[in-house]
């Protein structure tokens, strides 16, 4: 049996939320067990964030070039090398993967294994190596951050066919003729509009009756307009009951409106949501809850029911974001270095669905405002009323607030517009400081600029 090393903190998982603790942690002159059982960096620089936002400013770039000419530019003979794309997408993973691995060598105090964890007890992790060799350690603490995966359904007949997910679509090296996604959410709509943009015939398929669910209906129904405005075909109210092969092609039988149909493509990809990865963990040796969706279950301070085991990122649940896992590292810090302030109650949680043009949200939607009680106004503009919108040509989208009428503070925004999430940012911080909505309508903005837009949207 292999000597059992002893560490003050092991992470498992070099995520955005791992990465930063292993930094923080050995700059404190603490050792650290930092195991990754994939490449440095976790979702987020994989297959997550970078390369999926590499991949989109190539394909937005393309489909503007495409559509030059009504700003004057003619473009002739317009040529997209897909696997120069792919390619640069590649060169800037790989870059930011070598920044991280150099950081861990340069640093004395962290040794990096690279293999799969799994707990034999509460204080004894097992590491089985790439290299086929064995480790076992232990530590005064544990933080995981294993992260999550592609949620694979027990679709009939998929063990029959090629299919893709979010990770392994990225590795195409050439462009698909007609890809169905099974999906309608953030990855499903980025990737759409991506390969359509592209030049890919794609085809959206989902099971509800509009495509974001965590949405007011008007937002959701203009994300699908615009996005049907680019050539993408949704199936709403459908229910994939099996997928077969034939003659090279995947073929997805599907129920709708009680009829039964079929369509073919020649790719498919699954974009149904993600589940946390805690199954490969062995916690059943262990007395860390979890629930039946298998995330980890935790406290305010992000601590397990086992005191010095934490769980930070999407393994625990809830909202899978990169600025969360970030977030829940700042928590863990405070918690063991700090004053103990910091918590997951009632954080502030901004998003961006990265289409064109893109969906920033923070805050309640209307529909929340309405079921938490709320006596509310609505203020909205439409971009296409925008002058620097219609300066630049990007007049898709409109803005929406959401204003408690007693105390005339900002609920929620949702801003379906030309660089959303940017101007967004500017709603959250007003939020954050608890300015009144007045303070916006009032203030004095750049001309001609995005930002100025609230003015007008605030002018209730």
């Amino acid at each position: 049996m292999t000597e059992i090393k002893k560490y003050e903190a092991i992470i498992i998982g070099s995520g955005q939320a791992g990465n930063p603790l292993m930094t923080d942690l050995s700059g404190r002159g603490q050792t650290v067990a930092m195991i990754e059982m994939n490449e440095l960096g976790g979702s987020c620089i994989n297959f997550g964030c970078t390369p999926t936002k590499t991949l989109i400013a190539s394909s937005n770039l393309h489909h503007r070039v495409q559509n030059s000419e009504k700003l004057g530019v003619f473009a002739k003979n317009v040529e997209l090398d897909f696997k120069k794309v792919m390619q640069r997408k590649n060169d800037i993973v790989k870059a930011f993967r070598s920044s991280i691995e150099k950081s861990i060598e340069r640093n004395e105090n962290i040794d990096l294994y690279k293999g799969k964890a799994s707990f034999l007890d509460n204080h004894t992790i097992l590491i089985e190596l790439n290299d086929g060799r064995e480790q076992r350690i232990k530590a005064e603490k544990i933080f995981i951050n294993s992260g999550s995966k592609p949620n694979i359904l027990p679709l009939k007949g998929l063990e029959t066919v090629p299919y893709y997910d979010s990770t392994s679509i990225m590795e195409l090296d050439e462009l698909p003729e007609h890809l169905i996604i099974l999906g309608t959410g953030y990855i499903a709509l980025e990737f759409g509009q991506m390969f359509r943009r592209f030049g890919s015939k794609v085809t959206l398929i989902g099971s509800g009756d509009k495509i974001i669910k965590h949405e007011d209906q008007d937002i959701s129904n203009r994300v699908q307009k615009i996005l049907e405005e680019d050539g993408i075909e949704f199936l709403l109210n459908t229910e994939t009951t099996e997928v077969k092969s034939s003659d090279r092609k995947v073929v997805l039988h599907y129920e709708k409106d009680n009829m039964k149909s079929k369509i073919d493509c020649t790719h498919f990809m699954l974009a149904t949501g993600r589940v946390p990865v805690t199954k490969e963990l062995n916690l059943e040796n262990t007395d860390v809850k979890i629930d039946d969706h298998g995330d980890i279950q935790v406290d305010e301070k992000l601590k397990t029911n086992v005191n010095h085991i934490y769980a930070l990122g999407d393994v625990k649940g809830g909202p899978q974001f990169t600025h969360i896992a970030y977030d829940d590292y700042r928590i863990v810090i405070d918690d063991l270095f700090g004053k103990g302030e910091r918590n997951i109650n009632d954080r502030m949680i901004p998003y961006t669905l990265f289409i064109e043009p893109q969906l920033g949200r923070v805050g309640l939607t209307e529909a929340q405002a309405k079921e938490n009680g709320f006596d509310i106004e609505i203020g909205k503009l439409e971009m296409k009323h925008l002058g620097r919108a219609i300066e630049e040509g990007v007049t898709k989208g409109f803005m929406k607030a959401v204003i408690n009428k007693e105390n005339h503070e900002i609920l929620g925004v949702a801003i379906l517009g030309y660089q959303g999430g940017e101007i967004l940012a500017m709603v959250q911080i007003a939020m954050m400081a608890g300015m009144k909505y007045e303070q916006l309508r009032d203030g004095i903005f750049t001309h001609p600029s995005l930002s100025e837009a609230l003015n007008n949207l605030f002018d209730i």
